[in-house]
């Protein structure tokens, strides 16, 4: 009698298990049908990124439909995005020549697999807090997640808001807004492409097709090559146990270059009670 009882109890809770594993499965597809049927607007996250508001280009309006661009060749790919890569160095200091390279290596001039089923030009993964719709494709793993666009012009401004948002690519805007090579490098630095020849490859494009050229215009029409100075006030933080290099550039917003260079590091080690300068811009 007593086996029987407990045989009993065993299977009703084998039972119960299956049908909260079932409820958790598919509640997990309900959140992911929800996420599918995101709709990126060509301003989202645009809000705390530095920018020159009147100088934004004037996006068209969600077409509500996924949009293919017919591109033949990258002397018309370049044709096709150079004033709005010059309208996103105007608006936000990255140079027309880098984004136009970039846009033709990782879309492939338009024509790529990623790009043709996405309108993904920079192959942009989706990342934490990407509430848009995405697609799957085999990148440096199998099946990884990237932002999916309605329009390529929405994913230019993507382009623009994700390197001009995100700390770790903070340092490149005190460069030269007219320094392809010093911003190839740069992006290899702060981690954007893994591949090792990523600054060659940039550079190479853009001296094939003289994109630089589009830089020289913009400045010649009044943008300035470089950042305006800014006033900072020096602060100090002692290493506590736990304490990294990248934990205290995501807490104080500061680059882990610059935390480098205040200190005169020349790795990424902390020891604990160690003084660490630090900076931030003062208020007015």
């Amino acid at each position: 009698m007593i086996k029987r009882f407990g045989y009993v109890i065993l299977v009703l809770v084998i039972l119960v298990g299956c049908k909260a594993k079932k409820r958790a499965t598919s509640s997990t597809k309900v959140k992911t049908e929800e996420q599918k049927r995101g709709v990126y607007k060509p301003n989202d996250g645009i809000e705390g990124t530095k920018f020159n508001k009147s100088e934004l280009y004037p996006l068209p309006a969600d077409p509500g439909k996924f949009v293919k661009f017919p591109i033949n060749s990258t002397t018309e790919y370049v044709e096709e995005f150079a004033e709005m890569a010059q309208y996103e160095m105007r608006a936000f200091g990255i140079p027309a020549s880098i984004t136009l390279a970039q846009g033709i290596l990782e879309s492939g001039s338009g024509k790529g697999q990623l790009t043709q089923k996405t309108n993904n030009h920079f192959g942009i993964k989706c990342h934490t807090g990407w509430q848009g719709e995405y697609d799957f494709h085999d990148d440096d793993a199998k099946g990884e997640c990237f932002r999916k666009y309605n329009h390529p012009m929405f994913s230019y401004r993507d382009h623009s808001i994700f390197l001009a948002s995100r700390s770790r690519y903070r340092f490149l805007f005190n460069y030269r807004r007219d320094d392809y090579k010093k911003w190839a490098h740069g992006l290899r630095k702060a981690g954007y492409a893994t591949d090792k020849k990523y600054p060659q490859k940039l550079i190479a494009l853009i001296d094939r097709y003289n994109l630089d050229d589009y830089d020289e215009e913009v400045v010649r029409n009044g943008l300035d090559t470089v950042r305006q100075p800014k006033e900072y006030e020096v602060f100090t933080h002692m290493v506590e146990k736990g304490d990294t290099l990248y934990g205290l550039s995501r807490k104080y917003s500061i680059s882990v270059d610059e935390i480098k260079q205040l200190n005169s590091l020349e790795n990424n080690n902390l020891a604990i009670g160690q003084v660490i300068n630090l900076r931030k811009v003062k208020r007015k």
